[in-house]
């Protein structure tokens, strides 16, 4: 527990959750701080194409093994299941409807990079090492979930989509040309391709001002989790709250039984708990507004980015990491 302490307590003083922090107290505040939309974009591919190349570089330098293939698998598997879960706990103590549910559901099987990237800066800081391939299962564990979602959604009468192909063709374009999405994978192959002689190369612009832009980009986050808790205090009841908590939780600890029955190592289960805890707010909610458009997105978007983010980066990640040092020794 001691140890627990210490590393949330260091983790809270860092640079970027004092960013973070900054930009939802400014936010609460009603300051004028704001970060250029195109800025807010530019951060964003910045750190997407540096965590991608990296990730496989990495790769390359550590070859495809069959632990590679499994842990792929299994986070595909880990994406797909989660929201049955979420579902499940969303409709008995909150009392969501099924559409809502649904659409909240699939944001916790989805994963959040931006928390994926923050936790592979704080393994770096605190000098564990992580195997590179875990990217590559952070890009793939974006989709499945959605997939269930709709399933779960269909199947209690919430939505019907059968009848409207278009629809399903657009929802389909979505999640596989997201933005997002095309930026991780495509830098994440050119870096596997290009591998540490091209990491050589671009060394000075990813590496270096990694933490600096991530810093300014939790601020940017701050500021719009900020904004969302002030604007939707009112939907957001205490079960719900109980909820943003409560399912970080259940998927880090289904991330970590996965990651053991891997055998990974400290840092790698550290982000497969994180993968498994963590709850999107970049993919997953433009996949809903074609999927799902009767789902109010002031619920999803808020526990999302407002009290599962700022959990996960505040407490969590420490959590998660702490739980994986006990059970590898590392």
């Amino acid at each position: 527990m001691q140890g627990i302490i210490e590393l949330a307590a260091a983790n809270l003083l860092s640079p970027i959750i004092l960013f973070f922090a900054l930009g939802v107290a400014a936010a609460l505040a009603r300051s004028e701080l704001t970060i250029p939309e195109a800025v807010a974009k530019g951060l964003s591919l910045y750190l997407l194409l540096a965590i991608g190349f990296k990730g496989g570089a990495s790769v390359a330098d550590h070859g495809i093994d069959t632990t590679l293939i499994l842990t792929l698998f299994a986070g595909i598997m880990l994406s797909f299941l989660l929201p049955f879960i979420a579902f499940a706990l969303l409709r008995v103590i909150t009392g969501l409807s099924t559409v809502d549910a649904a659409a909240v559901a699939a944001h916790y099987g989805s994963i959040s990079i931006v928390t994926y990237v923050t936790a592979t800066s704080v393994l770096t800081l605190a000098g564990v090492a992580f195997d590179g391939y875990m990217v590559a299962v952070a890009a793939a564990m974006e989709a499945p979930a959605i997939l269930s979602a709709l399933w779960l959604a269909a199947r209690a009468g919430g939505v019907n989509r059968s009848s409207d192909p278009a629809m399903e063709s657009g929802l389909f374009r979505e999640i596989l040309l997201n933005g997002s999405i095309v930026l991780l994978v495509g830098a994440f192959l050119i870096g596997a391709v290009t591998g540490a002689e091209g990491l050589a190369q671009i060394d000075a612009f990813i590496i270096a001002p990694f933490q600096g832009v991530l810093c300014l980009f939790l601020l940017d986050m701050g500021l719009v989790a900020g904004r969302g808790l002030r604007n939707a205090r009112h939907l957001i009841t205490v079960r719900l709250l109980a909820f943003g908590v409560l399912m970080p939780l259940i998927g880090a600890v289904m991330g970590m039984v996965t990651g053991l029955l891997l055998g990974l190592s400290t840092g790698s289960l550290t982000l497969m708990m994180v993968l498994g805890a963590s709850a999107s707010y970049i993919a997953v909610p433009a996949a809903m507004r074609v999927a799902l458009p009767e789902a109010n997105p002031a619920i999803y978007l808020t526990l999302a980015l407002g009290i599962t983010f700022p959990f996960n980066l505040t407490l969590g990640i420490p959590l998660y990491l702490a739980i994986a040092q006990f059970f590898t020794g590392g």
